[in-house]
């Protein structure tokens, strides 16, 4: 499955009746199965509908950080992001790519 960054943002689960897609470097994961964290009201609400690939990187919730561009993380920042993303590879299946 290909989305748009907009079309990514109506899998944020405030439709119940929805799957809740987090995306990093492109890559959509179904972390519906967390719905607790990623669902409305929960510790990570604020990346579900999202590449939150910047964000991870930087270990930030602020609302700027919330996007795809890597441009001028460190390398430790890039490193961290690996992790989030081994991380989710091995909890969430990958169900589609950001175009």
């Amino acid at each position: 499955m290909e989305l748009t960054a907009q079309q990514l943002r109506g899998f944020n689960g405030s439709d119940a009746g929805k799957p809740i897609y987090v995306a990093i470097k492109g890559r959509i994961f179904d972390v519906s199965a967390a719905r607790n964290f990623y669902g409305p009201g929960g510790d990570y609400c604020m990346f579900a509908g999202k590449d939150a690939s910047r964000a991870l990187a930087k270990m930030s919730k602020k609302e700027e950080d919330i996007c795809s561009s890597l441009d001028g993380l460190s390398e430790n920042e890039l490193g961290v992001l690996l992790d989030w993303e081994k991380k989710f590879e091995a909890k969430y299946a990958v169900v589609g790519r950001v175009v």
